[in-house]
């Protein structure tokens, strides 16, 4: 993994690189090299080892997905700030098989970062608030639990929001 700034510098030696064969009229080698652009750039924002650690989760693969974050030795210093908000969420989710409150921990970050989508956002809203829950904290399971719902704007969490709730009722 290259530090954030090595891709960028990348990108700007590969553009610069461009323009000087656009110059030497080699048009193709222009154009192409243009493109090759892009996938440092892609990789300045959405990190190459949290992508992997993603396609590992989605096929339930939990220690391939671990082994994958394992290689991002310092998030603080290698990610931007968005991608520390994904590798916390991510954390999180693998933590919570075993130690909750670890993942609390993981997943309170992961809310303090920042993820671009409202959907994973909902689901860390939705993991606290059962961490709460099973705390027997109900005022804070609560307010999570709406918050989560408002975030939830494809009702992808119904059940389990509702799931909580009566479970909520309980207490």
């Amino acid at each position: 993994m290259f530090h954030r700034n090595i891709k960028l510098v990348l990108a700007g030696l590969i553009f610069i690189t461009a323009i000087w064969q656009f110059t030497e009229s080699n048009i193709g080698n222009g154009i192409f090299l243009i493109l090759l652009t892009a996938i440092p750039v892609l990789l300045y924002f959405k990190n190459e080892f949290i992508l992997l650690a993603f396609l590992k989760l989605r096929k339930q693969d939990f220690p391939g997905a671990q082994k994958w974050l394992a290689y991002i030795k310092s998030p603080e210093t290698a990610l931007v700030k968005k991608q520390i908000g994904y590798y916390n969420y991510l954390q999180g989710i693998m933590i919570a098989q075993t130690n909750m409150n670890t993942a609390e921990k993981y997943f309170k970050k992961a809310v303090e970062y920042g993820l671009s989508m409202d959907t994973d956002m909902a689901v860390t809203k939705l993991q606290l608030a059962g961490i709460a829950l099973s705390r027997r904290r109900k005022i804070e399971a609560t307010n999570l639990l709406n918050e989560a719902k408002k975030l939830d704007k494809h009702n992808m969490l119904k059940e389990q929001i509702t799931m909580l709730k009566e479970q909520l009722k309980r207490i």
